[in-house]
């Protein structure tokens, strides 16, 4: 059965399934309403998880990670040594990653300015005094737990990671405003700036989707914290669309423009605004495919950094991430072609003889990591992409092992931090 087949199945099931995956107010779903992910399809693999072994390697590997974090956390944005220059510790803080001070800190200068970009080579400071670290962890543990819960039932995942949901999101002593007026700060410079949307954009739709797990029946997330949730997403969702911020990184036309859009189409769809989902996703062709995707399938703004195949395998988290998005509300992302015949496959296979060893990067990075395309690659196979499903079998496992059989969403496998 070729991708576009096992599609079409798991579209029928979603419309058998539609009364599952609308609850009333108060039932908990049968199938998870996942933004990113395919509900049905979890649903499918997590029956299979008793008796397949590969199933059964990869959840180990899942389990693995959800035990790491038992020990962990909770983390709160209040606790940070200095709040964000607004002066309200409930504002999320970071740090723009390249920029780096010029002469020692003084007394009198205890940031060491004027600051200056060195692109790709991250200032270590920014990890330490602001949000950045802690918000990953949220958003990384979260996910993690979520998944061991959703495949093991075992009740400590699930209230680990409600405990860690409520404390940065939800409680009002240790709640993160819903905003990021203040993310990259660049010190006595600007007190936040709009590509600090990325902080969130990266790595959020995770969080929608361990939500979305929780509330098939998690012990411990209860009706009233699933509201909460919503409340605290629709309104976040409002700082996206009409804050400065958020209307300047939507106008991005680099990865942070790609970014925004998946983050705008999985909020809208988690918040019950299909309309706004499926608008985003749709207009992402013309908008982000067309000028950002070359007719030989490269990303020439993602080409030009130093760290070129980092940032093409970024990007393309993003467009299959929201291309996922788009099996929600009705749009095949994957079918678009550009006036040049751009097409998101293209891009893919653009990698391919990177990604599975045939050749080498032709392109600057500072530190190239093989694996930072797997999930990228898995995303065009299940597609349907013939050249993409030759290639998985090449494709090198990230650390911890390759998770896609559990969780068929790309995420980006090589830290800039790294």
């Amino acid at each position: 059965m070729s991708g576009r087949s096992r599609a079409a199945v798991l579209l029928a099931a979603v419309m058998t399934f539609g009364a599952a995956l609308v609850p009333s107010a108060h039932a908990a779903p049968r199938v998870p309403r996942t933004a990113v992910l395919d509900g049905v399809r979890l649903e499918l693999t997590r029956a299979r998880t008793h008796h397949d072994p590969a199933l059964r390697r990869a959840l180990a590997s899942l389990t693995a990670r959800a035990d790491a974090w038992l020990g962990q956390g909770p983390w709160t944005v209040v606790d940070k040594p200095r709040p964000a220059p607004g002066g309200d510790v409930h504002d999320y803080l970071s740090q723009a990653p390249y920029w780096w001070p010029t002469i020692a800190p003084t007394a009198g200068n205890p940031w060491g300015c004027p600051y200056v970009q060195r692109d790709g080579q991250r200032n270590p400071e920014v990890d330490a005094g602001t949000d950045r670290q802690d918000v990953e962890k949220v958003f990384d543990s979260a996910y993690d737990l979520s998944l061991a819960w959703y495949y093991t039932g075992r009740r400590g995942y699930a209230e680990k990671a409600g405990q860690i949901l409520r404390t940065w999101f939800l409680d009002p002593a240790t709640r993160m405003n819903p905003n990021l007026d203040h993310a990259q700060f660049i010190p006595c410079k600007y007190d936040g700036r709009s590509i600090g949307v990325i902080d969130f954009s990266q790595s959020y739709t995770a969080v929608l989707d361990a939500q979305a797990l929780l509330a098939t029946g998690a012990p411990g997330w209860t009706a009233r914290d699933r509201a909460a949730m919503t409340g605290w997403n629709k309104d976040f969702l409002g700082w996206l669309r009409d804050s400065a911020f958020g209307r300047e990184e939507g106008a991005a036309a680099n990865n942070h423009g790609t970014f925004y859009d998946m983050q705008l189409a999985a909020l809208a769809y988690a918040t019950g605004d299909t309309a706004l989902a499926r608008r985003t996703v749709l207009e992402a062709g013309a908008r982000r495919i067309a000028p950002q995707i070359a007719a030989d399938g490269s990303q020439p703004q993602e080409l030009a950094r130093t760290r070129s195949w980092h940032y093409s395998t970024f990007d393309l988290v993003a467009y299959t991430r929201l291309a996922a998005i788009g099996r929600h509300v009705g749009v095949d992302l994957w079918d678009y072609r550009g006036p040049d015949g751009q097409s998101l496959a293209d891009a893919v296979r653009y990698l391919l003889p990177a990604a599975t060893g045939r050749a080498a990067w032709p392109h600057p990075e500072l530190e190239f990591r093989r694996y930072a395309a797997t999930d990228v690659v898995h995303a065009a196979a299940d597609a349907g992409d013939p050249a993409a499903r030759r290639a998985v079998p090449g494709l090198q496992a990230p650390p911890g092992g390759d998770l896609w059989a559990l969780r068929p969403a790309a995420e980006q496998l090589d830290s800039i931090a790294g």
